[in-house]
């Protein structure tokens, strides 16, 4: 089983409008609310994927009672920790007349130190292949938090920042950070010496989000860098969990970095067909797998 962690759960609430313009008033043509938070979203992809996965995440107020009742209804095996604080909302635009998506991430209810606590029990008491801890820590959460959650199992952590940094103790299998995320954690333009640093930092392997770009993987087994077979256009949104869901899946599987490569830039490109984040294209995937370029440096084989 692979288990996710979403400290900073979230109900997703997306909006589809004709075109978005500044200083004017809209009507959505569509408007779509389901439970998220970056370790909901990776659930929601292994299991479109029949992949066994069980995801713990936090809940309170009214939103929390929303997100738990949409869980239930997409089937997703789950846990909720109850706080005392209102789950937060993130808002995403989608503008049908340019494909352009902007986000409003709230930053979320204060954890007490008793939440978190709480919380850290939940996801002791479960032995996963795979341990995936995503997404912002929320106010009050202790810093080496993920660090803790992390210690002594086979993971991967996306976040970014100190939470990122901190969690490098954990000694993750993974990271994933974007290419930005990873320069402003280490003050390094070049990737690649970026992603090294981390990895003397405490992460196994660095896997960085290129955008359309694709993926650069760091790894002690060598360097590669997969790239799509074509550019897309959709919601990216939830791209980068895609490829998390990716990665945690191959690392379960023991798979060759280039196997699992090739399906987190498939998954990735499924992700962005998807209406919502969360949400893949699965014929997608099927039909890009092979198709995705995964070249290593000259002295590594592919």
């Amino acid at each position: 089983m692979i288990v996710t962690v979403t400290p900073n759960t979230a109900l997703d609430v997306t909006y589809t409008v004709d075109s978005l313009v500044p200083d004017a008033v809209h009507r959505a043509r569509d408007v779509r609310r389901r439970a998220g938070g970056k370790g909901v979203n990776v659930a929601r992809v292994l299991h479109a994927l029949d992949v066994d996965v069980h995801a713990i995440a936090t809940a309170g107020g009214a939103t929390g009672v929303a997100v738990a009742t949409e869980l239930g209804a997409a089937g997703l095996s789950a846990e909720l920790v109850p706080i005392g604080g209102e789950t937060r909302r993130t808002t995403t635009v989608l503008s049908a007349s340019d494909g352009s998506v902007t986000l409003i991430n709230e930053p979320g209810p204060v954890v007490t130190a008793a939440e978190w606590e709480l919380l850290a029990e939940h996801v002791h008491r479960r032995e996963p292949e795979v341990l995936v801890c995503s997404g912002s820590l929320p106010p009050g959460a202790p810093s080496e938090g993920y660090a803790r959650l992390l210690a002594g199992r086979t993971s991967v952590l996306d976040t970014s920042g100190a939470a990122l940094l901190a969690g490098l103790a954990g000694r993750p299998a993974v990271v994933k950070p974007n290419a930005e995320e990873l320069r402003e954690a280490t003050g390094h333009d070049d990737l690649e010496r970026a992603a090294r640093e981390l990895m003397r930092a405490g992460a196994g392997a660095v896997v960085v989000s290129l955008g359309a770009g694709g993926l650069l993987a760091v790894t002690p087994a060598g360097t590669w860098r997969a790239t799509p077979p074509g550019a897309l256009t959709g919601n990216a949104t939830g791209a980068g969990d895609a490829v998390v869901a990716a990665l945690a899946l191959g690392l379960s599987r023991r798979e060759p970095w280039p196997e699992i490569l090739r399906r987190a830039v498939a998954l990735s490109g499924a992700a962005v067909l998807g209406p919502l984040a969360g949400d893949v294209d699965l014929a997608h995937y099927h039909r890009q797998g092979q198709r995705v370029a995964v070249r290593a440096r000259p002295e590594q084989e592919s």
